[in-house]
């Protein structure tokens, strides 16, 4: 992990999802807040990134704070989270959701675009991939 005044840099590995991330960004709440937020809509799905034990556990913490993010509001009892604004593979839009849920783990980062990330940049599981994540 590499750390500026205004970012992060991350390097994680790619992971299959249970299928929770695209029922999720596809929710219409979900995705009103992003385009505000972000200024595009997300591609219905998340990219998952497995970070080491180490830097997992130092990016949660600190991600997790509201005043380096975007708090996502949530409807229908889901759970809330802190959305970042992001770019993908030195390049491509995207944002980072942390979600606000009980032993959700941390060593597990999900990165949102406005295109289908794994297609674009041909990616599969194991594949390593940098994300710059931007503070406010």
């Amino acid at each position: 992990m590499k750390m500026g005044s205004e970012y992060v840099i991350i390097e994680g590995f790619v992971s299959s999802g249970a299928g929770e991330g695209k029922k999720f960004s596809s929710l219409p709440w979900f995705k009103r807040q992003v385009n505000d937020i972000l200024g595009f809509e997300p591609y219905p799905g998340t990219l998952n990134l497995t970070l080491t034990d180490d830097e997992g556990g130092s990016l949660r913490k600190l991600l997790l704070n509201d005043n380096l993010g975007y708090r996502i509001i949530p409807e229908n009892n889901y759970f809330p989270g802190v959305l970042y604004r992001a770019i993908v593979a030195l390049s491509l839009p995207g944002g980072v959701i942390i979600p606000l849920i009980p032993e959700y783990p941390s060593t597990l980062i999900e990165v949102i675009s406005p295109i289908c990330l794994r297609k674009i940049l041909n990616l599969k599981d194991g594949d390593k991939v940098e994300v710059k994540i931007f503070f406010r």
